[in-house]
């Protein structure tokens, strides 16, 4: 007789749960972006194959595009949605400051106010604010410049024989789910446009690219972007299995702590084993649960049974809780003091160091990936307001990270002690120094009167660093008396002085 046992194919193939393989394939798109009768862009690449030929390589390890309704499912939970709020309104909070090469000059002033007035008007800040959102919810974001009397098929030229005076609209963000490529070049990857759309549907409306502002911070392969619609990665994707884990994580340590401790009572249960209906058993697991309290008297059997109270440790649980939480923020770069709220714990805890980090991260970001799109929309502007672009005229982001009150004073007890050397050593003039004070907004004296004539408090001293030198060369010697001075003065001798004194000295 064989004894030896066999485990069949079904129940291994059980056990694993093999998920089905996932196939890389041309986006599903909503109804209406792409008109009746046409098809879009992505077709072009089904039909060389790049599908099938990017799913050969792959396993499951990979991920595909989960569609629009998915990622857009995601953005209802609060873990994914800080992730992409937090970064948008980072990046949109210190803002821009519009400068020029003519710093100081009036007409200018007034220019830079009036641009700035524009952008205010036309929402610039919240719209470039909604489209970071969009893009990291769902991996580009995109602003449509809305010019009067313009086709939307046709290429947006920024000058002022295109764009005339007043003529611009509005500037507005789009969710990526209403555009997709209309044309792209999939052909010769040595052209600028290889794999870069031409033209895109707006709801069934082409669209030339020029018209659309795109931002893609995580840019995807060629290969890829077919399948992704022509986004990049999503930041709810990509921390989607972080966020998975510390879901269930924090579920785990609510149960155990739900349900650390549990009391047990051993006693007879041969009856109950044996077949019987339990009834006995029942009857007094009913009676030790009605006077389990702390208030109660248990009474058990002195012989037969037995209390065992079994508690399961919760020491490092938070650590586990926190660890999870942690890794959520690896894969976002966002400190988890900013991404929680929670202050670090410990003595002389600080996050000063991994904030700064992320400040200077955030900057870097915007000037890679965001320059263009806000340089195009100021020459816009500029075209609306003046009919011509003002090549003087630019802008820098600010930084986010701000210096405290003390760190600013000592940098201008710096540059005070600077100014004074070169001034003393005739490298500098004492207006070119005031002037720079009242052009830097750092400096604490920013719109200062320069046409305000200051006199130098060292005129006429011999010695500046010793004023009493210029009154009375020797401050502590004896002064002659003088009789004709005296008896102006209504004093008539030196005895007078002499007592006067001797009255007023405490000694």
């Amino acid at each position: 007789m064989n004894d030896k046992k066999f485990i069949s194919a079904l129940a291994l193939d059980k056990a694993a749960k093999r998920p089905a393989k996932q196939k890389f394939k041309a986006p599903k798109l909503m109804d209406g972006v792409v008109p009746e009768g046409r098809q879009s862009a992505v077709t072009m690449d089904d039909a060389m194959g790049a599908y099938a030929y990017s799913n050969t390589p792959f396993s499951t390890n990979f991920q595909t595009f989960p569609g629009y309704p998915y990622l857009a499912a995601l953005t209802t939970r609060a873990e994914f949605r800080q992730i992409s709020t937090t970064i948008a309104n980072e990046m949109t909070r210190g803002w821009i400051t519009i400068t020029s090469t003519k710093d100081g000059d009036v007409e200018y002033n007034d220019k830079i106010k009036e641009l700035e007035k524009a952008m205010t008007a036309f929402d610039i800040q919240p719209t470039l604010n909604n489209a970071i959102l969009n893009e990291g919810l769902f991996g580009r974001g995109q602003i449509y410049i809305d010019v009067d009397g313009h086709n939307m098929d046709d290429p947006l030229v920024i000058s002022h024989f295109t764009i005339k005076k007043g003529s611009v609209v509005c500037f507005k963000s789009i969710e990526p789910m209403w555009t997709t490529p209309s044309a792209y070049n999939a052909l010769k990857p040595y052209k600028p446009d290889f794999y870069k759309p031409r033209s895109w549907f707006m709801l069934g409306e082409e669209t030339h690219a020029s018209r659309l502002l795109t931002f893609i911070t995580r840019p995807l392969p060629d290969m890829l972007k077919p399948s992704y619609n022509f986004s990049g990665m999503s930041l709810s994707q990509m921390a989607e299995a972080y966020v998975d884990n510390w879901l269930r994580t924090r579920q785990a340590v609510s149960d155990l702590v739900n349900n650390f401790s549990t009391t047990a009572l051993a006693t007879d249960m041969s009856q109950t084993l044996m077949g019987g209906n339990g009834s006995d058993i029942d009857a007094r697991a009913d009676l030790f649960t009605m006077l389990r309290s702390n208030r109660g008297m248990m009474l058990i059997n002195k012989d037969t049974e037995e209390l065992v109270q079994l508690n399961v440790p919760l020491s490092g649980l938070s650590d586990l809780q926190s660890q999870a939480l942690e890794h959520i923020c690896s894969v976002t770069r966002i400190p988890a003091m900013i991404y929680t709220g929670i202050s670090p714990a410990g003595m002389n805890a600080s996050s000063d160091g991994e904030i700064r980090i992320f400040y200077d991260w955030i900057l870097s970001q915007l000037e890679a990936h965001y320059r263009t799109g806000m340089q195009t929309i100021l020459e816009v502007i500029q075209l609306h307001l003046w009919g011509e672009i003002d090549g003087d005229i630019g802008f820098n982001f600010n930084p986010l990270w701000e210096q405290s009150y003390t760190e600013m004073a000592n940098v201008r007890k710096m540059d005070a002690d600077t100014s004074a050397i070169y001034i003393a050593n005739g490298v500098l003039d004492p207006s070119e120094v005031r002037e720079k004070l009242a052009h830097d907004p750092d400096s604490g004296y920013q719109g200062i009167d320069l046409t305000i004539e200051i006199l130098d408090p060292n005129e006429g001293m011999t010695n500046p660093n010793n004023p009493f030198e210029d009154n009375n060369p020797d401050p502590f010697k004896e002064i002659p008396f003088d009789p004709k001075e005296s008896t102006q003065k209504g004093i008539s001798s030196q005895e007078e002085i002499d007592n006067a004194d001797a009255q007023t000295d405490p000694r």
